[in-house]
């Protein structure tokens, strides 16, 4: 079992600054994946609670078509700056 000593504390603060996915901008699939989850939930209250099962059902194809549409956006990104060249900063 190892413990938690002052030195390891200040040496996790340091490495926190350096972090570079703190840097990281918010990419696109995340709100997505927000209105994805948001869908399927609704999906159930249609499907389960009103008890309608056609748009049920309807409204649970959103979240697979939202994922896959943001996976081809950012597919298509990536890509283009392959085509551009990388670079690292």
């Amino acid at each position: 079992m190892t413990t938690l000593t002052d030195a390891d504390e200040s040496e996790s603060e340091e490495s926190d600054e350096s972090n570079p996915l703190e840097e990281t901008p918010v990419s696109s699939g995340d709100p997505v994946s927000v209105l994805a989850a948001l869908s399927v939930a609704f999906s159930w209250y249609l499907f389960y609670l009103k008890e309608d099962k056609t748009a049920g059902l309807f409204v649970g194809l959103w979240a697979p078509t939202l994922l896959g549409a943001a996976a081809y956006f950012q597919q298509k990104e990536l890509y283009a700056m392959l085509e551009n060249g990388l670079t690292f900063n």
